[in-house]
């Protein structure tokens, strides 16, 4: 079948405009007759007319061999840091690792402590530039440092956690962190803070993450920019002037920044990947139940997935490992195979074998292609084999995402904010209020469209371990004037996604990570794609890249552990 997806061009809206829009689509007489033309556009006729005879598929959960993985089989995360100790450090690297922390806290050159305290100090410094990095929104100083007594305490006494011991943390303020609220984004939820970990959260605090507080993201993730107009718009530490993405935005700007080695993001349509992608990191969107959604806010459950930003794919493979698993507390995670972790010792990739769908490889700028060609034949040098693959039908499967995540966030919100929507910034009340026109036969027709999805890629993926992208069509877009409250961009939005949301709709595993810069400096990512539970070859292949990619200190950077 021809590729089908398109860039579209349509107009920005922003500032008063796009307030004016929110509002008439909101009211009850003008709203069905501006929502009508606008869902055309969208694509929304050529989703109700599709073809379908397919039974729903509500969640996108995937199949496995053997038994089911139990609380005994969480991975040793000692035992993985010895198995990737020769992974290398990406050439010009200037942020500190997971690795660095743990090394300079056993050989005594630094503490928890002293590191604690510099990370709220580089928090405060990067809120006080021009313009702010605006990464945290949420941070509890007194809190920070009692962790960091307790950490540098076990250390001393010879009874430290692990490896991630002391290591600073950022939390997304999507999910539970104890002791802070969860607002979402927004200045409607928040309201009291939360009394217990989220069940990733928990993982990385029983693993002695020093959870350093909540990271800013786009407004209930309901955008890919990283605006947000009640804690300020999250910046891109390899230029300010630009976005990082969202909507983990404040997760990817902290890690890119060096304030953290690591961050925990959500993902339901490239959360976690674009904004990786965007600053210049590594972030990994694991399969559909790998990671426990106990304590998330409950914004799309049928494309939702949590997972670490990291800045190397090192630092991902220690986070994810500590945030993995099945949680007694959350049935949609136990159903799920034990995570392997198969040859990480193996710096070349024989045996592997790397899907590529040429017309949507292509479908980026010239740079973007140019720079994940080179990787791709990079991969080939270290023994991959590359074969062609094909993924029909993605723009049904575009349209029925858009339907699904954004129909399951109007349903979350309308009970929760019943007569407050108007506290919402004037991109989410748009995107609720637009939302809100699709109907249950949408939403059906969507799910019935997600069962075909997951069918070719599971076809696809029958051939190959990995299907590789771009991570994003464009590099991260300038932050426009006017745009302080929220833009409606359709044109970047679309490039932006073009890569992304398959993933969430169909469940698989994905990656992004870097292969490059770009005009004014700015990361260029790649993607890969992996079969069901298969994050560990996701994980081989951005280690691969890094021994091929040199890295470029960013503009925006902070030191905690010196130098």
């Amino acid at each position: 079948m021809p590729y089908d997806l398109k860039s579209v061009k349509l107009p920005r809206l922003k500032g008063g405009m796009l307030s004016l829009v929110a509002s008439l689509l909101e009211h009850s007489l003008t709203g069905p007759l501006l929502a009508g033309p606008l869902l055309r556009d969208a694509g929304i006729g050529a989703l109700r007319r599709f073809p379908s005879d397919d039974a729903p598929t509500w969640l996108p959960r995937l199949p496995f061999d053997g038994p089911a993985a139990t609380a005994t089989d969480a991975p040793d995360l000692a035992s993985l840091s010895a198995r990737t100790a020769d992974w290398p450090r990406p050439e010009g690297l200037a942020l500190a690792t997971i690795a660095d922390y743990a090394a300079a806290y056993r050989a005594g050159t630094t503490t928890p402590l002293a590191v604690a305290e510099r990370v709220l100090d580089a928090i405060t410094e990067s809120d006080r530039a021009a313009p702010p990095l605006r990464a945290f929104i949420s941070v509890l100083r007194d809190e920070v440092l009692a962790q960091a007594r307790a950490s540098t305490e076990r250390l001393a006494t010879g009874r430290a956690l692990g490896v991630l011991d002391g290591v600073p943390i950022a939390v997304k303020d999507e999910m539970d962190q104890s002791g802070h609220p969860t607002s979402v984004g927004t200045r409607i939820f928040g309201t009291k803070a939360a009394l217990e970990d989220a069940g990733a959260v928990a993982g990385l605090r029983a693993a002695g993450a020093l959870l350093v507080g909540k990271a800013n993201m786009q407004e209930i993730g309901l955008g890919v920019f990283g605006l947000n107009p009640h804690h300020g718009i999250a910046r891109n530490p390899h230029n300010p002037l630009y976005h990082t993405g969202g909507s983990s935005s404040g997760s990817a700007a902290a890690v890119g920044a060096g304030i953290v080695p690591g961050a925990v993001g959500a993902d339901g349509g490239g959360s976690i990947r674009v904004p990786a992608g965007f600053c210049g990191v590594v972030g990994l969107k694991p399969t559909f139940g790998r990671v426990s959604e106990r304590g998330a806010a409950p914004l799309c459950w049928s494309v939702a997935f949590i997972g670490p930003i990291g800045a190397t794919a090192r630092d991902v493979l220690l986070a994810y490992a500590a945030m993995a698993g099945p949680d007694g507390r959350d049935p949609g995670s136990l159903l799920q195979p034990p995570m392997r972790f198969d040859d990480l010792e193996r710096d070349e990739l024989r045996g592997i074998t790397l899907g590529v769908y040429r017309p949507w490889f292509a479908h980026a700028t010239a740079e973007i292609v140019a720079a994940c060609d080179a990787q791709l034949a990079a991969f080939v040098r270290r023994g991959a084999t590359v074969r062609d693959v094909e993924l029909p039908e993605l723009e049904p499967a575009r349209m029925a995402h858009l339907v699904t995540i954004t129909s399951e966030m109007v349903a979350s919100m309308n009970r929760e904010t019943a007569g407050v929507r108007a506290r919402f910034g004037d991109e989410t009340r748009l995107g609720l209020a637009l939302a809100s026109y699709f109907t249950a036969a949408d939403y059906v027709q969507a799910q019935r469209i997600r069962t075909r999805a997951m069918a070719h890629a599971a076809r696809a993926l029958e051939q190959v371990d990995a299907i590789i992208t771009p991570a994003t069509a464009i590099t991260a877009p300038a932050v426009a004037p006017g745009t302080a409250r929220g833009v409606s961009d359709v044109t970047a939005t679309t490039e932006i996604m073009r890569f992304a949301f398959l993933q969430n709709f169909t469940g698989h595993p994905a990656i992004s990570f870097p292969v490059g810069y770009g005009a004014h400096g700015l990361p260029i990512a790649m993607q890969a794609m992996g079969r069901p539970w298969r994050e560990d070859v996701l994980l081989r292949l951005a280690a691969a890249a890094e021994r091929d990619v040199a890295r470029r200190a960013p503009a925006v950077r902070f030191a905690p552990l010196g130098g």
